[in-house]
């Protein structure tokens, strides 16, 4: 067991959806003072409630008690954050916190044009698994962001699984393509490997349970092994087998294989991603 998480100061967060509520619970877990927390959100679901109050932390506070605010995290859906910000950021700007936005789209200049062009800001691109603490969450920070700051950002996000620093915003576009929208492409491939297995005469529901455990499972093993995908993949392959045969067709060179199809979803997932950051 680590050490508990020590917050600097009064900690904001708004927003307790799914992944606000998922960061919440982890700090709790992790020993974070519950007294230090200030939860914004019109109505957090009821279990989050109920650890709102258990824990001590205030719900809906009046902004004016969050000035001395050492750190913001910001967890509502981008096309809301404006919105949201207006409301808080004016009663926090003069403490300078440590602004944390893991709202998918909204660049770092969109938080200092709320809290200031000398405020410290850290953009993350967290995924889905993160839910149940199993994601991995990229992070860029601002140039006012101290390695203090930065530590306590990496120890907050762990709330929802790994944490990686990228070099610059820029590669957020790239984190976002690759792992923010990739859980979307591993529940893809379970629909068609389902789907294949019921050409192959299974019946639906045993060729979803067959896709399903298969993907979770060498998931796991990814994780457990440590191995690189490529020697977990040459490892079950026998030349001349079954496996063989598939991966034929699925590393086709000509442009048609999978890696090909990937490297192009990823590309367009990135532009998009930075048409939404403006």
């Amino acid at each position: 067991m680590g050490a508990a998480l020590t917050l600097p100061g009064k900690l904001v967060l708004l927003g307790a959806g799914r992944m606000g509520s998922a960061m919440l619970e982890g700090w709790l877990k992790a020993g974070a003072e519950g007294g230090k927390i200030a939860v914004i959100d019109p109505a957090p679901p009821e279990k989050t409630a109920r650890l709102i109050a258990e824990a001590g932390a205030a719900l809906n506070p009046e902004p004016e008690t969050l000035a001395d605010a050492a750190v913001f995290v910001a967890a509502v859906k981008p096309q809301m954050m404006d919105k949201a910000l207006s409301g808080v950021a004016p009663a926090l700007r003069a403490g300078n916190p440590l602004v944390i936005s893991i709202a998918a789209g909204k660049p770092i200049s969109a938080f200092k044009a709320h809290f200031g062009q000398a405020a410290p800001v850290i953009r993350a691109m967290p995924n889905t698994p993160a839910a149940i603490g199993r994601g991995i969450t990229g992070f860029a920070a601002s140039a006012e962001v101290t390695e203090a700051q930065k530590a306590l950002a990496r120890a907050l996000l762990a709330a929802l699984g790994e944490v990686v620093e990228v070099d610059s915003e820029e590669q957020i576009d790239a984190v976002t393509a690759v792992s923010g929208s990739g859980p979307a492409y591993v529940f893809l491939l379970a629909e068609c490997l389902a789907k294949a297995g019921e050409a192959q005469g299974l019946a639906p529901e045993l060729a979803e349970k067959l896709a399903r455990a298969t993907i979770a499972g060498a998931g796991e093993l990814m994780i457990q092994s440590g191995e690189a995908a490529e020697a977990l993949r040459r490892a079950v392959t026998s030349p001349g087998g079954t496996t063989a045969a598939a991966l034929e067709l699925l590393m086709d060179e000509r442009g048609a294989g999978l890696c090909d199809l990937m490297t192009r979803a990823v590309a367009a997932a990135a532009a998009r991603s930075r048409e939404l950051a403006g």
